[in-house]
């Protein structure tokens, strides 16, 4: 029995080494330590309220942090274009559920799954940030 732990954790060390290859091609967006929290009672947060909506928080993670809201359910997402380089268009422009980048190639996403809308060989999905819902405050976390 103890001659086949080293294998299982080989094997495990082996299959999780496995998906930063996929990565590689992800590695545009900064690690910034992400942790606020909004008050939904407050009118620039309101519409969250209601499904089918999202709301934009600049000065914060890479290009500001979007909040959407599926009536019960919220998630939010960094606002940069995760299949480009930050650059002054690459922050997403919410419309509803789904999220386009300034930039001239139009990338589109969907902020339930995070992941490119229409899939047009765009790699990267958008990197996603955590929420507890505390009664009216969301705290927004990585």
């Amino acid at each position: 029995m103890k001659s086949i732990f080293p294998i299982i954790c080989l094997l495990f060390l082996v299959s999780c080494s496995g998906n930063s290859v996929d990565d590689k091609n992800c590695r545009f967006l900064l690690d910034i330590g992400v942790n606020f929290t909004i008050d939904l009672s407050l009118p620039q947060y309101s519409q969250l309220t209601f499904a089918g909506n999202s709301v934009y928080i600049p000065n914060v993670g890479n290009a500001g942090v979007i909040i959407a809201s599926t009536g019960g359910d919220f998630y939010a997402w960094d606002a940069s274009d995760p299949n480009h380089t930050p650059n002054s268009c690459s922050a997403l422009i919410p419309n509803g559920l789904f999220g386009t980048c300034g930039c001239d190639d139009g990338n589109s996403y969907n902020f339930i799954t995070g992941t490119p809308d229409g899939n047009d060989g765009l790699r990267c999905s958008l990197r996603n940030y955590r929420i507890e819902n505390n009664g009216n405050n969301l705290l927004i976390f990585n």
